[in-house]
């Protein structure tokens, strides 16, 4: 498939531009930085530009299958480059006529927070707050969009080598603080291009 990756110059974006080229898809990534991917340059295409401007995502998107954003807010607890993102997103696919969008969100962002534990609510309410509040109404936005969405919610990330052995499901009890390698993340957003189980839903990712 022919797919186009916002974010890819981050650890999770990297996963998925990887893995994306291993599995033989044809990948262009959207990035303001191209040399952090100077591993992987000859085997995507790598266009510079802007993933908040609406006409550089749309003129990139053109052609394209699905899109996949892994976006995020590097070091910052107050970025606000997702919703900014999406709002550029939403009418850039539907100029370019792609409707597939599989979006990396956040465990704990909306509803999904009623389900976290104590040191996991106590994280996403004080160092997080700011961030989620963003990703928050960016997902909303999402969903009431005429996009074929999937949004993400994986837990706690790490750079753990990929399992295959994680869980995905709408509900989940848990304690402490979980985690999943950003591999295994990357796996199940590649997952979703061909599976129709998760469009216009949430999937929560668990190790």
């Amino acid at each position: 498939m022919k797919l186009l990756l916002l974010g890819a110059t981050g650890p999770t974006g990297l996963q998925v531009a990887a893995q994306a080229v291993d599995e033989g898809h044809h990948v262009t990534a959207l990035v303001r930085s191209p040399e952090k991917l100077s591993q992987l340059d000859d085997r995507l295409t790598v266009l510079v530009g802007d993933v908040t401007d609406e006409q550089e995502v749309a003129n990139a998107a053109v052609g394209q299958d699905a899109v996949l954003s892994t976006m995020g807010s590097g070091k910052s607890l107050t970025s606000d480059i997702v919703g900014r993102t999406v709002d550029a997103i939403i009418p850039a696919l539907h100029e370019a006529g792609v409707g597939r969008l599989i979006f990396l969100s956040a465990f704990g962002v909306g509803r999904t927070y009623a389900q976290a534990s104590l040191p996991q609510r106590l994280f996403y309410r004080t160092m997080l707050r700011k961030l989620f509040a963003d990703k928050e109404q960016a997902d909303r936005k999402l969903l009431a969009s005429a996009l074929d969405v999937t949004l993400v919610y994986p837990v706690t990330l790490t750079n753990r080598p990929f399992t295959g052995a994680y869980r995905v499901g709408e509900r989940f009890d848990f304690k402490g603080m979980p985690r999943i390698s950003r591999a295994d993340v990357a796996h199940f957003m590649l997952s979703q291009l061909n599976d129709p189980t998760w469009s216009g839903r949430i999937a929560i990712l668990t190790g």
